[in-house]
């Protein structure tokens, strides 16, 4: 059925707010992927927000102490000096303004930079801490998924990593999908759910994304994953929405 839903997607051509898909009744953390400046995935994320009416909203973008400030959701100027959202290097709020004045509780699942950058030196479990191996971190991958994902890295990164970092920037990575999976079951578990969580679409794979980390933590927790992309997404989600990528700068302009 997840194979079905993705193609007919694709094959219908891009979602807007008014045809995206929606996730099944029951579910109870719904995972809402994106490319992170394309206006297009957000308007996506804001028509299935509304039609959820979820009880959390779990974000990437920000630390719990932003999303704990008291700021007026409707002002997008106060809420980018709350967030530090500018400051911070992420697109446009101006893009996530529909989805955040919806109101729903907010609950940060991004860590200070200084303790993603001490997971690529040592290690996701180690920064993580007390709970790291409810989310499968202190077990290694298996040799072909940590291959497939060295190799994501390198190309994420315009092929400009020095080889032996790509193991840690994994563990980066890990650790960051392991703050993702533990801040939803914290607001579901505080609020009762449906909860709604907006990340980047590789975050969101079901088969190694925080998505598995829930499902290794808390079984019994309904999920459903949206990956959005701008062309062929690698990995399973239980639906994909595809958009037109957004005229943008050389992405490899900065390693070079």
């Amino acid at each position: 059925m997840r194979r079905l839903i993705a193609a007919a997607l694709v094959a219908a051509g891009p979602a807007t707010a008014d045809t995206a898909p929606l996730p099944p009744a029951g579910a109870q953390v719904v995972w809402l992927g994106e490319v992170h400046d394309n206006p297009d995935h957000h308007r996506v994320q804001a028509g299935i927000v509304a039609a959820l009416d979820p009880s959390a909203l779990v974000l990437e973008m920000l630390e719990p102490r932003h999303a704990a400030a008291p700021v007026d959701r409707g002002d997008v100027a106060a809420m980018d000096a709350a967030f530090e959202w500018s400051a911070r290097g992420w697109p446009d709020l101006a893009m996530y303004a529909p989805i955040l004045a919806q109101g729903a509780p907010l609950y940060g699942a991004a860590l200070p930079p200084d303790e993603v950058r001490r997971a690529v030196s040592d290690g996701a479990l180690a920064v993580f801490g007390t709970g790291g191996a409810r989310f499968g971190l202190d077990r290694p991958l298996p040799p072909e998924q940590q291959a497939e994902r060295e190799a994501g890295q390198a190309a994420a990164h315009c092929e400009a990593l020095p080889e032996e970092m790509l193991p840690g920037f994994v563990e980066a990575q890990r650790l960051r999908d392991a703050a993702l999976a533990d801040a939803a079951l914290r607001a579901l578990a505080e609020t009762g759910g449906p909860v709604a969580v907006i990340a980047g679409t590789g975050h969101v794979r079901a088969d190694w994304g925080a998505p598995s980390m829930v499902a290794l933590a808390a079984p019994e927790v309904a999920q459903w994953t949206l990956g959005q992309g701008e062309g062929e997404l690698d990995g399973p989600f239980d639906a994909v929405a595809v958009a037109d990528a957004p005229e943008r700068g050389d992405p490899c302009a900065a390693f070079r």
